[in-house]
């Protein structure tokens, strides 16, 4: 007989209704049946409730990590909510098979007149731990938070950082069936959010089963052995991390290979040089809406100088993949091309990369300008322009998963019979 999942998710919905809060009254009830009324056979929606979650339905397995992904407002967060038992569905049911323990926002769970030593006890009862199952991991949860010093401080006088730390070593290590962790770790450090993503990798090969939401995708592909994709509340994309976390980017960020810079556009620096416009060139790839492996890259942008004294300029092209790691900082000196001095007035510029050697994906061209010595910045667009890298060209032979990696490179084999 096939074990049955440890967490099954069966048409859960949660609907608010605006500007209610508590319970309903006698007026409130009235006004509410006015409108069913007033709707009666109609499709006028109602405009005064808001469907936060809606049929969403899902399986997971013991020992599976689940990542979840969507924009803000998705409804990640009322999913968590929702499994670890804080607020009651609308409709649909969650049968959750173990003992859960959950850390969705700093100081979930802690009393701030408490100290953290108090706190530890506190929390890991509330989590169904005994007395002595709380003692026996004590030393270890606050050796993994790092709070030593303050461990028998108020919480109340905790950074947020403290608190988060060992808020998630308290849920970590005392040993759930099923761990939630909602997107918190990103007010850790990043030595600590090393160690966490260590320790629910330690969770997940322990058998135990971990559900993360995150808008660092590559944490969810490197985390998660699954994930799903929340959009407007409902559930449209469940598969591996890389099918959800590509669906989710592509969804979330088109493509933009042409732009007009204005002075509503995201930018740094002082303004004495600026970038105008800037539009990538495929009319040499068969791909025509993005690049091959293999074809040739070229950009080219437009650049006002806006004073006499610019001096020696210094060019550079980022390239970075649509989650922000960056690939590689193309600078103009390094081809051996320099501009001195230029004059005020408008020039234009073309950057040519012969063979574009990059995995399909999606990736994010950043422009920078500034000194030679890179003192002073002119003017920085970390994502002035974005595209895709296409199955197929010259150069690929085989097909090239994003998983695999990020750089395309063919190195010269040989090898010999050592006797």
């Amino acid at each position: 007989m096939a074990e049955k999942p440890i967490i099954e998710v069966d048409s859960l919905s949660k609907c608010y209704r605006l500007g209610q809060i508590g319970m309903t009254s006698l007026r409130d009830d009235l006004e509410r049946l006015w409108d069913r009324l007033r709707n009666r056979g109609g499709n006028q929606p109602d405009t005064r409730t808001f469907w936060a979650l809606r049929d969403v339905s899902f399986r997971l397995n013991q020992g599976q990590v689940l990542g979840v992904v969507g924009k803000n407002g998705a409804g990640k967060s009322t999913l968590l909510k929702l499994l670890s038992r804080i607020t009651e569905p609308t409709s649909g049911h969650a049968i959750l098979r173990g003992r859960v323990a959950s850390l969705l926002e700093v100081g979930t769970g802690f009393h701030h007149d408490l100290t953290g030593r108090e706190n530890i006890f506190l929390n890991g009862a509330t989590l169904g731990m005994t007395k002595r199952e709380i003692t026996r991991k004590f030393d270890e949860i606050v050796a993994f938070s790092g709070v030593e010093k303050f461990i028998d401080t108020p919480v109340k006088r905790y950074s947020s950082g403290m608190t988060v730390r060992l808020g998630f070593a308290v849920a970590a290590h005392l040993e759930p069936e099923i761990l939630i962790v909602d997107e918190v770790l990103a007010v850790g450090d990043a030595d600590f959010q090393r160690k966490c993503i260590g320790k629910m990798k330690d969770v997940a090969s322990g058998g135990r089963t971990v559900l993360f939401v995150s808008h660092n995708m590559a944490s969810i592909v490197n985390l998660c052995t699954r994930a799903i994709f929340l959009k407007g509340g409902q559930l449209v994309g469940e598969g591996t991390p890389e099918e959800i976390v590509g669906q989710y980017m592509s969804d979330t960020l088109t493509a933009t290979s042409e732009e007009v810079f204005t002075g509503e556009t995201p930018r740094k620096g002082s303004g004495q040089v600026r970038f105008t416009d800037a539009r990538l060139d495929f009319s040499d790839s068969p791909a025509k809406v993005g690049y091959h492996i293999g074809d040739r890259f070229v950009l080219e942008f437009g650049l006002q100088v806006n004073s006499d004294r610019a001096g020696l300029l210094s060019l550079a092209v980022e390239l970075a993949t649509a989650e922000g790691l960056k690939l590689t900082n193309m600078v103009d000196r390094d081809s051996g091309f320099q501009v001195d001095s230029p004059l005020p007035g408008l020039y234009r510029f073309r950057v040519e990369l012969p063979d574009l050697r990059l995995y399909p994906d999606r990736y994010t061209v950043g422009l920078f300008v500034g000194t030679l010595n890179g003192s002073v910045c002119y003017d920085y667009l970390p994502e002035a322009l974005t595209f895709d890298v296409v199955e197929g060209g010259k150069v690929a032979i085989r097909h090239l998963p994003t998983s695999a990696g990020h750089v395309y490179l063919v190195p010269q084999w040989s090898y010999s019979h050592a006797k």
